[in-house]
């Protein structure tokens, strides 16, 4: 088990291809390699604070971008999470049927 503030030590001078799965780890869990040549964010944003698998991000508060066609640029805009309200029929469909 690691902790919060421990590293692990890379195996990429052994195994090249490690490089990238080592990236991974530490974007979506946090986990830092030591000796790594290169620990970029590869699967989340380079703004993205915290670690998605550890789940330790808020869920709203943040702004989401996207390209809009009539003003013709990028345009950010608050996070909005909406589902919509659903009715389950819990009667089965089998029960008072005559055969």
């Amino acid at each position: 088990m690691i902790k919060e503030n421990e590293y692990v030590m890379s195996i990429s001078d052994i195994f090249k291809s490690s490089i990238w799965l080592e990236r991974e780890v530490w974007d979506l869990y946090g986990i830092f390699f030591l000796r790594n040549p290169d620990l970029r964010r590869i699967l989340t944003d380079y703004g993205f604070e915290g670690y998605p698998l550890r789940k330790d991000f808020p869920l709203t508060g943040y702004l989401e971008i996207r390209y809009d066609d009539e003003k013709g640029s990028l345009v950010y805009e608050p996070v909005e999470l909406a589902q919509e309200y659903r009715t389950f029929s819990f009667l089965s469909p089998w029960e008072n049927i005559i055969f």
